[in-house]
Parts: structure tokens; sequence; C-alpha cells
């Protein structure tokens, strides 16, 4: 699965160019300046990086012809519709803050050779402890300042349609490469990443609009979900303009003295893939109504963590009991009457969530009425949402019950993404039903519980949109590409990349597939359906249970084997239970194929006193006696004879 083996232009797979299995960018440090007259963002991305065990370069020939093998060649980044003038080295051991380094923090050197002075230093910093965050950001900043190594010279680069491949003279695995890149660019007006367009005061504005490439049209990163890393941003734009970003604290602009512009400064120290970062900068006006936080909710149990180290919220007793976060909401002028109705349902849905999934994710909330051009209802990104000016629709009296339920459902679906979609995500893109599955069934069960709706309305309110939705998918099962339609289009090989970390995503330049609802819709009818056998509670208990065990992580929907005979265990219970006759073959075959999980399904067909079940428990041990575990079979004989 070569990034360019095979690889039609015209195709509507989209190509994961990062050689993420030689080399990972474990920080991202971006300096960048919104030029509103030139619609270009223009400034340098720093990448400190973190090498792989990996093999030997290949020539510069085949590096350039794009020809990428298992083999080490060169940094591989993401990259589209940028202009990058300049690579360089950067030369940290001149920062005087990380000479304390050296001795505080070894770094973790297993499988790889001795490491230069430099590469210490770096491997130091990014295995920093989480509680020292703030000093290693500070790290961070000042070496993204540090000037450049080799006496100045740049480092020869190439870019081609998708990518970004920078090498360096005489570094013939990943461990030699430099751990610390600077890449000074520029976007382009046109590209995919940002869209440059006035909102409804007519005012300019520009945002990071979800595009299908994500963000290599933002900056050259590491598009796999595997590339997991932290940023910070520092972006200066016009005085009179708001910047929202995805960042842990609400940022407070700073004055730039040799320009107009105001500076804001924004983080995240948990670790996500690079194309969750979400930039808007306009002329927004914010509510001014203060949010309230409420710390009233109930306090789960400590939980131990899974995931690598960072702050994480979970652990923290705080954050656990916190049932509204912070949040604010933002909004053209034109438009600020309408959003009052975000401003009054936004905390009940956020409470409504964590009593529904626990705590937080992130720390704090903005909420932004995006431009009409914005292709979708909304959208959520680490610590923002989109919301399109269509959810806001409350019209006269007459319906302007319709529209707070558009509203609110609406919120409550973006909100469900913290947990499914950000904060656990799916290891492979094409399984993207992971994150709108899922969020699509939460939605109804987090608005009821906003609306404080009894049993008996949930229930009413449930029924009605699952049968607007099954109409929706059955159109579009009759009326799409049937490959269009499949869950996990590539089946056996879902999470599968080459031996350098390259993939593709099937179907993702489709135009098509952007506002097809299947993924939507057939996951969130799987999991209705699996509510429906074990209870609608006891549901929602797992969800919790699976929060806690999967945030911070990337998930699959493949599963062992042996996950698989529990789940199909599970099943034959409850086709047993229920008396489901049409499902006895399945119990039928999980006794003979299963039959050392099978043991105590035998019990359960007998204790129903139905005869068919008992006639079907006689049949299955008739099947298999002569080669079942002896010790198993006499107790299935005292079971049923």
């Amino acid at each position: 699965m070569e990034p360019d083996e095979n690889l039609n232009p015209d195709s509507d797979d989209l190509p994961l160019r990062a050689n993420t299995n030689h080399i990972l960018v474990r920080h991202y440090v971006l300096d960048l300046t919104i030029d509103f007259d030139r619609k270009v963002i223009a400034g340098c991305a720093v990448l400190f990086l973190e090498p792989r065990p990996g093999g030997k370069t290949g020539s510069e020939e085949e590096t350039r012809s794009g020809a990428v093998t298992g083999d080490f060649q060169a940094a591989v980044l993401d990259c589209c519709d940028l202009d990058v003038s300049k690579v360089e080295e950067v030369d940290v051991g001149s920062v005087s803050a990380m000479s304390c380094l050296s001795v505080e923090h070894p770094p973790e050197t297993a499988g790889f050779a001795s490491l230069t002075p430099q590469a210490a230093l770096i491997q130091n910093l990014i295995s920093m402890p989480s509680n020292l965050w703030r000093q290693q950001h500070q790290c961070y900043s000042q070496c993204s300042s540090a000037p450049c190594a080799q006496d100045g010279n740049s480092l020869p680069f190439h870019t081609d349609r998708w990518s970004l491949q920078v090498r360096k003279k005489g570094a013939a695995t990943s461990q030699e490469f430099p751990r610390v890149l600077r890449i000074f660019y520029e976007t382009r007006p046109t590209g995919g990443s940002v869209r440059w367009t006035k909102d409804q005061d007519n005012r300019v504005c520009v945002y990071t609009a979800g595009s299908p490439i994500n963000n290599r049209a933002l900056f050259p990163c590491q598009e796999p979900p595997v590339a997991m890393s932290t940023w910070q941003a520092t972006v200066r734009a016009p005085s009179e303009c708001a910047v929202l970003m995805s960042g842990e604290e609400q940022a407070v602009p700073l004055k730039d003295e040799d320009t107009r512009f105001l500076i804001w400064n924004y983080h995240v120290t948990m670790p996500m893939p690079a194309s969750t970062f979400t930039l808007a900068v306009g002329h927004w006006f914010r509510d001014e109504e203060l949010s309230v936080t409420d710390y009233s909710g109930m306090v789960d149990d400590g939980i131990s963590c899974s995931h690598g180290d960072y702050p994480c919220r979970f652990t923290k007793q705080p954050a656990r009991s916190q049932r509204v976060i912070p949040h604010r909401v933002f909004a053209p002028v034109c438009l600020h009457q309408k959003a009052q109705g975000v401003v009054k349902l936004l905390p009940h849905c956020l409470a409504a969530a964590h009593t529904v999934l626990g705590v937080h994710p992130f720390p704090r909330l903005d909420v932004l009425i995006v431009p009409a051009g914005f292709s979708s209802l909304g959208m959520a990104s680490p610590h923002i949402i989109f919301l399109s000016q269509s959810a806001l629709d409350v019209g006269s009296s007459g319906r302007s019950e319709k529209g707070l339920s558009l509203c609110g459902s609406r919120l409550c679906h973006e909100i469900a993404h913290s947990w499914f979609g950000l904060v656990i995500g799916a290891k492979d893109w094409t399984e993207e039903w992971i994150s709108e599955g899922f969020a699509t069934y939460l939605e109804d069960i987090i608005w009821a519980q906003a609306q404080k709706l009894s049993l008996q309305e949930t229930a009413e309110q449930s029924d009605l949109k699952a049968l607007l939705r099954w109409r929706r998918l059955s159109d579009e099962l009759q009326n799409s590409e049937q490959e269009l339609q499949i869950l996990r289009p590539n089946m056996e090989s879902t999470g599968q990349v080459s031996e350098s970390g390259s993939s593709m995503v099937k179907h993702a330049l489709n135009p098509d597939k952007t506002f097809m609802q299947v993924h939507y819709l057939k996951g969130y009818f799987l999991l209705r359906f699996l509510a429906s056998q074990v209870g609608e509670q006891q549901f929602i208990n797992f969800f919790r249970l699976f929060v806690k065990k999967y945030h911070g992580q990337l998930i699959l929907s493949q599963v062992s084997q042996q996950r698989k005979d529990l789940v199909r265990h599970r099943w034959c219970e409850l086709v047993v239970k229920h008396g489901y006759t049409q499902a006895y073959r399945d119990v039928e075959h999980f006794l003979v194929h299963n039959q050392a999980m099978g043991v105590y399904l035998y019990g359960e067909l007998m204790v129903q006193e139905d005869a068919e079940q008992q006639a079907l428990a006689r049949r299955c041990l008739s099947l298999v006696q002569e080669e079942m575990d002896q010790s198993a079979r006499r107790v299935v004989e005292e079971m049923i004879l």
C-alpha cells in the first residue's frame, strides 16, 4: 500500500503520504499571520520529531518521483496547496532553557543507537512528565525561535501534489535525521483546508472548512490519525478580529507593537491527530452573558488511564464533577438575537451530556455561528463547535418548537463528538461511522435528558426520529453507489498501512460521499438495535465504561476473535432468553463450533423449560459428544439427560 503505487490522479481516494512508521511529529509550534488583503496565511511551522526504527534512505531520484518504499528516504509530510519557501534544521543546543534537561529527564533510547547531544535534548523534551507541561511548552517556544543549524544552510526539499519531502545529506536512517524542522510557507487563496469568505454582516473572515483533505493545506503535517501530537500556536490578526482556535485556555490577545494586529496564543496538551486542529478568524460578536460553570455532578470513582502521559481531565476530581464547562457563543452581529437560543440551550445540553457520558474531555467550549456557505449543520473540534445558521431557525411562533428541537439536537450531536470522534477516535479514517454513528445515537439520549422528558416522551421522540432516519437511509441506499454505502470499505485490511506508514482513505475525495448520511445512519441503527437487546440504561452504562477505558486512544471496529466469540455468546444468550426462534440456528452453530464457551448455554436452554429449546440442546450434544472434552461433556449430560 505504497503512497503512489497505482495511484490514479483522478481517483477519489485520498493519499496519506506521511511516513509515520519511520518518524513521528510529536509537537507543532505554529507562528501565523492572517492577511485578508491577499487571502493567505503566512508564517512558519516548527516540527519536533521522534524517529522510529527504520531502514536506509533511497536515492534522491526515488524520493523526487514519489516512489516511497519501506526504507527511510526523507521526512514525508502531508501537504498540498502550500507555497513552501524554505526548510531548515533548528539548533536547539543554543537554547539556554534546554541545558537542564540532559540531567533531569533522561531520554528513553531503547531500540535506538546512541543519541547525539541535540537528539538527546529533544528526546528529553518530548519525554517530560505531564505535570511539567508548562515548562515543556516554554522550551518548545524558545526552541522554535532558535537559530538555524548548519551555518544557515537550508535543507533540500521537494513538493508534489500531496506531500512535502525533506532530506538531509548523510542522514541514512530516521535516527540520523534532524529532530527539529522549521518550515516557512504561505497558504494559497484557493487552498482546500481554509475558506476565505464573508460573514452574514458582509465582513471578511476565514475558517478551516472541514475539508476532506483536512489541514494539509493549512500547514505541513502528518495526517494519519496515528500521528497524535500536541501543538501551540501564535496567530496575528487585525485588531478588530477575534481568533478562535482549538486550545485549552481562553486566549487573551496582546498588542503587536510593530503592527496594528493583535497576537493570540493557544495550546493543546492532549495528543490528537493534526486533522482536529481548527481555526476561525473574523469579526465575530461574543454574547456577553457569562457562562455558568456547574460542579454539582456526581463524582465517578477514580479512573486508571490507559493512554500515554498527558494532563488528563478524567483523573481530576473537580473535572469529574463539572457538569457544565465554561462556554461562549460567537456570531455575526445580525444573528445576535437568533443566537440567544444557543446561549440558553448550551448549558442544559452540556449538563445532559455529563449525566449520560461522564467527564467532559475538554475544559471549555466555544460555539461559532459560521457563514452561510458552510456545508454542514455543524462540525465539532476540540474546544470549538461550528454551528450552521440553519440550526438557529426558530422562525415564527408556530415554528419555534421545531426550531428549538433542531438547534438542541444538533448541539447535542456535536457535543457527543467530544467523546466519540475526538477523545476517542477512529484509527482508520474510513471508519467514520464510529464517530458519526455513535454521535447520532447519543444525540437523542442527551437531548431527551436536556429536555427532562419522561420515559414515555423519550421513547416516542426516539421512535419518531428512528422512522425519519429509516426513510432517509432507505432513500440513500436506493439512490447512491453501493460502494459508498459500506461502513468499512477496506474490509479486513482496515487499519493496515504500508511499510512506511502511508495509506489511502477510500472514496474520501468523492463529492457525493460528502453529503451522504449512510455512515451516520447505519451506525445509528446498529447501536439502536443493540440497545433494544440489552436495555437502554445498560447500554448507556456500557458507553460510560467504554469512555473510561479508551479515552485518549484510537480504536477500530475490528475486534479479536475472542471478543467476537464473546459477542456471539451474548447474542445466543439473548436468543434463548427471548425465545427468538428465527435465530436458533445461530445457537446451534455456536454450540457446535465454540464448545469451550458453550457449556453455560446448555443450561440456559434447559432452564427455560421450553420443549423446542430443550430439543435443540439435546440435538447439539448429539452432534459433538464424540469430540467434546470429557469433563465438559459430563457437565452437559448432567444438565440435559
